[in-house]
């Protein structure tokens, strides 16, 4: 993914991961540039998901925007 496209579009991607997985709290999506694995990771935890599969739908939702 595109960091800059990733960096710019983040309030809507945030709320589009918060209805996606209720369970994620604002903590859980903190962004920091640079840091987007451990925003992964995060998520990974809360969610149960696969890496691959939290990016690819990440990438599938900024493709929307």
């Amino acid at each position: 993914m595109d960091n800059l496209r990733f960096k710019g579009k983040w309030n809507e991607l945030k709320g589009l991961a918060k209805q996606e997985w209720a369970d994620l709290t604002e903590d859980d999506l903190l962004y920091e540039e640079g840091k987007e694995e451990e925003l992964y990771g995060r998520i990974q935890q809360k969610t149960g998901k696969a890496r691959d599969e939290i990016r690819d739908w990440f990438n599938r939702q900024v493709d929307k925007l």
